[in-house]
């Protein structure tokens, strides 16, 4: 008998974004498929994100649309008395605070997240910015590229005798947003029991040291930097990529003695399993180009696809090398929830899907990226409790910014 369908796991909970571009958005929009009721508040201008030069989809951006479903906008003059007294309201209101400006900036706004959870001590305030709240390049602004070369990322990634290269997603972004959500889950599960919420601190270059992983311990035991890995690794003779005689590139990661004997037998090439130079996982990695020589010659006698089917049923892994939009229709066709579908009214677009999955729970129906204050008079009237005569005198009076769906600027 299975399970009865429970709510979202983060229905009921609140959170004010004040975040812009990627970091932040990333994170409010992952809160938000999980349950979370996500109000977006934004300058009058709009998050900055919104007009990237790119595709667009009814006036804003593709860049924008992948950041921003399940939320709610508002727009507020933060520099203004009125419009400070606004967001203060949404605060009082709110379980968790996050924003990304740099550090200092909210307290200039009269926001100054030490006095703000003072006087809301339950509230949870996630701030993520390049280098942290503390330390000498506080005050300096980052973006992803910037935190990716200071990590030493960049100088892993591309290929022995080229120029470093950045990662083609934006990890330096994502990965903040992702330890944002971390933090604040585990404020929240801390103050299920002591109801105290906390302050949450991260860091978008902490993030990319994080992402180092063994590499930071190579370097630390060796005290030499490793140099950039191509589609290799550093460890493994046998984990990187080939071409077959198509061209077309394919991954190998023959890692246990298990598969690389079965990448032997695949290959016709047994003897090398006895032979001294390749005898163990060690020795292929002292003689690798040796290997690689013989392997490289050995693909390039078959079109890649036919060594990726080979391969497969030898239970060795590999996989081809495939472009996004390959990547994609694979996720389309498997169906398994990879991809959803994001629309209104007017347009629709497809998104990559949260990946988290809870059985026996109800998804959240995504909604479409809100256009700037799609929603100010349903927050001012309905969560602040404001009078529909007080919204619309903060709308006549530029405090804030109402719109609706239907005002969209067409495509362009």
């Amino acid at each position: 008998m299975s399970a009865p369908q429970q709510g979202p796991v983060l229905a009921g909970l609140k959170i004010v974004d004040l975040t812009t571009f990627l970091s932040g958005p990333s994170a409010t929009q992952l809160l938000g498929d999980l349950g979370a009721e996500i109000i977006k508040v934004e300058a009058l201008s709009g998050d900055s994100s919104r007009d990237i030069a790119g595709p667009k989809v009814l006036g804003d951006s593709a860049y924008y649309l992948a950041n921003n479903r399940n939320k709610r906008s508002i727009a507020i003059d933060l520099k203004s008395p009125r419009g400070l007294a606004v967001m203060k309201r949404l605060i009082a209101d709110a379980d968790v605070v996050i924003e990304n400006f740099r550090p200092g900036v909210c307290t200039r706004l009269g926001l100054d997240p030490h006095e703000i959870t003072e006087e809301h001590p339950a509230l949870i305030w996630a701030s993520i910015s390049g280098f942290g709240q503390e330390g000498p390049w506080r005050d300096r602004p980052a973006y992803d590229m910037v935190v990716q070369a200071l990590s030493g990322v960049m100088s892993l990634t591309g290929h022995p005798g080229a120029p470093a290269a950045r990662l083609g997603i934006p990890a330096g972004d994502v990965v903040a947003g992702l330890y944002a959500v971390i933090g604040i889950l585990g404020a929240l599960v801390a103050r299920q029991q002591t109801g105290a919420g906390r302050i949450v601190d991260v860091s978008m270059l902490r993030g990319q040291l994080a992402m180092l992983s063994y590499q930071a311990v190579y370097a630390s035991v060796t005290g030499e930097a490793p140099g950039p890995q191509g589609a290799g690794h550093d460890s493994i003779a046998t984990y990187r990529s080939f071409r077959g005689r198509d061209g077309r590139e394919f991954v190998v990661t023959a890692n246990t003695p298990r598969m690389w004997e079965g990448l032997c037998r695949v290959l016709g090439l047994e003897q090398l399993v006895t032979d001294e130079r390749f005898i163990d996982a060690a020795a292929r990695l002292r003689n690798k180009e040796e290997l690689w020589h013989l392997l490289e010659a050995r693909f390039a006698e078959l079109p890649a696809a036919d060594w990726v089917d080979r391969l497969t049923a030898a239970q060795v892994p590999v996989a081809p090398v495939k472009d996004v939009i390959e990547a994609l229709d694979d996720a389309r066709e498997a169906a398994d929830g990879s991809l959803v579908t994001v629309h209104n009214a007017e347009a629709a677009f497809d998104n990559v899907a949260t990946p988290i999955r809870f059985l026996a729970t109800e998804e959240v129906e995504p909604r479409y990226p809100p256009a700037l204050g799609e929603d100010t008079v349903a927050i001012l009237t309905e969560d602040l409790g404001l009078t529909r005569e007080e919204a619309d005198a903060l709308v006549a009076d530029g405090i804030v910014i109402a719109a609706n769906a239907g005002e969209r600027v067409a495509a362009g």
